[in-house]
């Protein structure tokens, strides 16, 4: 086990899978798209798949210079996640607009996401950890801003979080809307 593994303490389990394949799908009908430019964290994309994976209904495509989905601390982190999402990997920005007519993206000074336009777009755009998404790059998608409000003590959140916060708003959304002919 201590050859094999690559962690000082490994769980004591280990598995021959097949590698999944990574490649543009036509999406399954209502599924919607997070893309994440240049993530560079492992353990961030592999939180970032086991909520997909949790919640469902969402492929996940991955921008060219983002860390390797298959690198253990991904694998190890989505905790078998990975294996439940449908990946796309060498996704360029520029190919998102032909893709996906309505984009969104989290941004400081965009509309928060509990507004009911949030869930009106097929493709949610997160952008790497320290640097975000070139400004003229959302404005040739047409990207519309929105932002996850909070006290802005600080500067901002873990891109893992903020994924999680916007799926979660996304799927919370989903379940409110009203019946009609009830009362309050």
């Amino acid at each position: 086990m201590a050859q094999l593994a690559d962690t000082k303490s490994p769980q004591g389990i280990l598995a021959v899978v097949p590698m999944p394949t990574v490649s543009a799908e036509t999406p399954a009908p209502g599924e919607r798209a997070v893309y994440l430019h240049e993530v560079q964290d492992p353990g961030n994309l592999g939180t970032i798949l086991r909520t997909l994976a949790w919640f469902g209904g969402m492929r996940c495509l991955l921008s060219p210079g983002s860390v390797d989905p298959f690198n253990p601390k991904v694998v190890r982190a989505s905790m078998g996640a990975i294996f439940h999402v449908p990946l796309e990997t060498e996704v360029p920005l520029a190919a998102l607009a032909s893709r996906y007519p309505r984009i969104a993206c989290l941004d400081i000074g965009g509309e928060a996401i509990g507004n009911p336009a949030f869930a009106d777009h097929d493709c949610y755009l997160f952008g790497n950890e320290a640097r975000g998404v070139p400004a003229e790059a959302l404005n040739e998608l047409g990207a519309e801003r929105y932002t996850i409000p909070g006290a802005a003590n600080i500067e901002s959140l873990n891109l893992a979080s903020a994924v999680n916060m916007a799926v979660y708003e996304l799927n919370r959304s989903a379940r409110a809307t009203p019946t009609s002919g009830t009362k309050p």
